[in-house]
């Protein structure tokens, strides 16, 4: 690769990062819209209070947090609007390569629909829309992550052999995106609606046993890229599991230690929501490794699957 392609490339990778970075913006506000139960800080969409979206004065609101963190939202929504334009725009400027072109498209249909779904929550003030909103904010949140690692690691591959995976494990690496997911909809069931406490409990338990068994092979996988996104799924677990029980201690008191949880306090405000942001982390590192799974399967790096049926599985070359 010459050094005019690096660049290309590099200017891509650093634009797909600020994207990622710039995304946690409304999330995190998002999440502390949430927590505080400010989503109908404003009865009105696209305006607010009636006045245009772009002129309201937010910082007077400073002493009003409802209002301040609901409109700190649709602000930061129009700017990850913005960057998401931009993202298209250096894509476009940059990459010959069609599925990059149609990712960062992705993403930035992704943002105008998420514009729309909160719109639409506060015009018809509905929960089970708020609570929809959460969750397409994280799968949003997962495929700028995923773009950035696509781009980022595009032509720096290495042709490294794994034999730690079964069939069985391999499974469990490729599901596990969709069981973290299935958490994180109860989580939003009860911090939307009050429901399903004890089912969210039960799924955190059997997404860290999942992890737990998909850790202990990547961490001893051959491969380097493996072990590095076990690195993530680790950090991101970890992460999780801790805000989790912060949470549960903030949020519903610990009585057999005499800890009384109080409402609506900083710490309980900081914990709950970071623990909604961690939740999107936590998908979009298992999604990560289940596509660094398929990548290393379809390429026939992974010796196990092949054993299982005798015949290798298409090299990319094959496939394209």
């Amino acid at each position: 690769m010459s050094d005019q392609q690096q660049q290309i490339n590099l200017n891509v990778q650093r634009f797909a990062v600020l994207t990622c970075v710039v995304a946690l913006l409304p999330i995190v506000f998002g999440a502390l819209t949430t927590t505080l139960k400010a989503g109908m800080a404003f009865a009105d969409w696209p305006t607010s209070d009636g006045q245009n979206m772009l002129l309201y004065p937010w910082l007077n609101d400073l002493r009003h947090t409802d209002k301040f963190v609901e409109h700190g939202h649709r602000l930061a929504g129009v700017l990850i609007g913005l960057v998401s334009i931009g993202l298209v725009a250096v894509t476009f400027a940059y990459e010959q390569r069609r599925w990059a072109r149609m990712c960062s498209i992705a993403i930035l249909l992704a943002v105008i629909s998420q514009g729309l779904l909160g719109g639409m929550r506060v015009r018809m003030d509905a929960q089970v829309l708020a609570m929809t909103h959460s969750i397409t904010g994280g799968l949003f949140f997962t495929l700028c992550f995923l773009f950035a690692v696509l781009v980022r690691n595009h032509g720096k591959h290495k042709t490294d052999q794994d034999s730690r995976f079964s069939p069985v494990t391999f499974a469990f690496g490729i599901l596990l995106p969709g069981v973290v997911l299935c958490q994180y909809i109860l989580g939003g069931f009860f911090r939307h609606l009050g429901r399903m406490l004890h089912e969210h409990v039960a799924g955190a338990i059997v997404v860290s046993l999942i992890a737990i068994v998909v850790l202990s092979v990547l961490f001893r996988s051959d491969s380097e890229a493996l072990k590095r996104r076990g690195k993530w799924l680790l950090s991101a677990l970890l992460v999780q599991v801790g805000l989790g029980l912060g949470s549960w201690v903030t949020k519903l008191g610990f009585p057999a230690l005499g800890w009384v949880a109080t409402v609506n306090s900083p710490a309980q405000n900081i914990t709950c929501s970071l623990h909604t942001v961690g939740g999107m982390f936590l998908l979009a590192t298992a999604s990560a490794v289940a596509m660094e799974l398929i990548r290393k399967a379809r390429m026939g790096q992974i010796t196990g699957l092949s054993d299982l049926t005798g015949t290798s599985i298409p090299t990319e070359g094959e496939l394209v």
